[in-house]
């Protein structure tokens, strides 16, 4: 019987070396603790903002509206409100204005002076937030 050849076995490159596993990185409470709060927070402040258009800063510049920094919470409170029901694009009305927002966006589209509320016509809304005592 005829003897096996077996070929030349290489040399081990450094790239073919089985390379040590690294453990992971073992966090420790605080540091779990911190990231969990910066979630939190950055939660909270993606959650609470409202964007205003470009185009309800003009509507707003042009019909001298102004809002307050308590109506805005109140505007920030109908839109948690409209999403919690589902609603898409709403008109929030206050006393003196009245804003059509995106809900899902949370972005106020246009807003009406008090004074043009009886002349307008809203379409493409889905739902309607009166916000009292703003």
């Amino acid at each position: 019987m005829a003897e096996r050849i077996f070929p030349p076995i290489p040399p081990v490159s450094p790239v073919d070396q089985v390379r040590p596993s690294v453990s992971k990185q073992r966090t420790t409470a605080p540091q779990r603790e911190a990231v969990a709060n910066f979630q939190e927070i950055l939660s909270e402040k993606l959650a609470a903002e409202l964007k205003i258009s470009a185009h309800a800063q003009k509507r707003m510049a042009e019909r001298g509206i102004n809002l307050s920094p308590r109506e805005i919470e109140g505007i920030k409170e109908a839109v948690a409100k409209a999403q919690t029901k589902g609603c898409r694009d709403s008109l929030v009305v206050l006393d003196r204005v009245a804003l059509v927002v995106s809900v899902e966006n949370k972005t106020v589209i246009t807003a009406v002076d008090a004074g043009k509320l009886k002349d307008n016509v809203f379409t493409n809304i889905d739902s309607a937030v009166f916000v009292r005592n703003v």
